[in-house]
């Protein structure tokens, strides 16, 4: 059963920070690519970033230069540093993986949920 473990949403000022983090446990063959999206009230759930196996990363426009996405393919983790918050950002970010089992079948896996907050 593989499971995404997210951890480090809460309330922040504006112009704060926060680092997100998503652990992937269970059993795999490999981890591809690795992602984070968010989903404000109302809203349709949006990519935020994307890193590959390899390390390259892609952003959303709205995101770019302030928040950073990173991994570390021992941990089987993903990051996301999210800085200069903006109440605009508020929403639930979740984050994704792409799997391949033993079989070597493609599976995508969604983590619960984290809240991040912004408000002052």
């Amino acid at each position: 059963q593989v499971q995404l473990l997210e951890s480090g949403g809460g309330l922040v000022q504006p112009g704060g920070s926060l680092r997100l983090s998503c652990a992937v446990s269970g059993r795999f063959r490999s981890i591809n690519a690795m992602g984070w999206y968010r989903q404000a009230p109302g809203k349709q759930r949006e990519l935020v970033a994307t890193i590959t196996s390899g390390g390259s990363t892609d952003y959303a426009d709205s995101v770019k230069g302030r928040f950073t996405i990173s991994r570390d393919n021992v941990k089987n983790t993903v990051y996301l540093q999210l800085n200069s918050l903006k109440p605009e950002d508020t929403a639930v970010y979740y984050c994704k993986a792409d799997l391949r089992d033993f079989a070597f079948r493609r599976n995508t896996y969604w983590g619960q949920g984290t809240q991040v907050t912004v408000s002052s």
